[in-house]
């Protein structure tokens, strides 16, 4: 379909989104409507810039063809003519990435999982290590974290940290992050100096709205047992802890982070309802196989995607062949968006040429 012709679907298809809410929905059929709308009203500003621009091009270019137009004015137009026709350029590369598929769930806020892997205490501190690299970037971004469960590590970071994350877009910005993280570096145990490398497991998990994962309480089992952890004073106390079940699906998820039951039941069905979601759009990502192609990685958890290597101050990512000798600012967030920039582009350039080739 020709890129004008797309544009004008885009158009009327806004325009519906408008025509239907005007007239009023109710619960989840609002709730799309609005999301719908939302995720459409920048790629609207684009079109209506990019049809702006090709106006005023049109209109120097009769200027320039026609024989009447003073000599003037025909210089001026001819001045004016390239920088225009770059502009129009500009806009229109910038509507074909604003219209490349959109994971729905980019928008979202997301569950955090990081686990360590491989390499015993060294990987639970690299886990801590990685969890504050997340928590730090999310702060710079004005998103918030919240821990939902966390099992310490014996020497320190975590042998499992799994988190809430919410704010806008934040799917989008960190989706890629999900693989396994790999480091190389000498243990603070190592007295002979040797460099030791140890991995640590990231997932990225879009969180889910109840409109999404619909969950039948009957499909559930809560039980309930008391907190434990380093201290404080509600710890071993009361059966604060809550563990929740789904039948269907065998998985089960502990949380015992707040002081109360209700609480902790809460997140403990946000967690649940992300997971249960994940599961289904892997399994629609597996049935559309031939989209994956276009993907920057595949997004398992098994695959390495990122080296961090100490001894040379680097960092590495596998997936698109990025050096950074930043190792610091990017444990610390603030160079974590380099190399998050730089796998959104390849994810665009990927799409834009599978684009082309259909």
């Amino acid at each position: 379909m020709p890129l004008s012709a797309k544009l004008d679907a885009v158009l009327d298809r806004f325009a519906v989104l408008e025509a239907r809410m005007a007239a009023g929905s109710e619960g989840g059929d609002y709730v799309r409507l609005a999301r719908d709308h939302a995720e459409l009203e920048p790629v609207i500003a684009r079109i209506v810039a990019l049809r702006a621009a090709e106006r005023d091009l049109a209109g120097l270019e009769q200027l320039l063809a026609d024989p009447t137009t003073e000599t003037e004015v025909r210089v001026l137009a001819a001045s004016e003519r390239g920088d225009l026709a770059a502009r129009v350029d500009d806009l229109e590369r910038d509507v074909r990435v604003a219209l490349l598929p959109k994971d729905a769930a980019d928008a979202r806020s997301v569950i955090l999982e990081v686990r360590a892997g491989t390499g015993g205490d060294e990987a639970a501190l690299f886990a801590g290590d990685l969890f504050r690299m997340y928590e730090r970037h999310a702060a710079a971004h004005g998103w918030k974290t919240q821990v939902i469960s966390a099992s310490d590590g014996e020497m320190g970071g975590f042998k499992e940290i799994v988190a809430e994350i919410s704010g806008s877009g934040v799917y989008g910005r960190l989706k890629f992050e999900s693989g396994v993280h790999r480091v190389q570096r000498v243990p603070v145990t190592e007295s002979g100096g040797r460099i030791h490398t140890s991995a640590a497991t990231v997932a990225v998990l879009p969180e889910a709205e109840e409109v999404d994962v619909e969950i039948a309480e009957a499909d559930l089992v809560t039980d309930t047992f008391r907190a434990s952890g380093a201290g404080g004073q509600h710890v071993n106390k009361t059966d604060s802890a809550v563990r929740v079940t789904h039948l269907p699906t065998g998985i089960a998820v502990a949380v015992q982070e707040e002081r109360s039951q209700h609480q902790n039941r809460a997140k403990a069905l946000l967690l649940l309802r992300a997971r249960l979601y994940d599961i289904e759009r892997r399994r629609l990502d597996e049935a559309r196989a031939a989209d994956r192609r276009t993907q920057v990685g595949s997004g398992d958890r098994s695959e390495r995607i990122r080296t961090y290597n100490f001894g040379q101050g680097r960092v590495t990512d596998h997936r698109i062949d990025l050096t950074l000798y930043k190792l610091p600012q990017v444990l610390d967030g603030s160079a974590l968006d380099e190399i998050i920039d730089a796998l959104i582009t390849d994810h665009q350039l990927r799409l834009l040429a599978a684009e082309g080739a259909t």
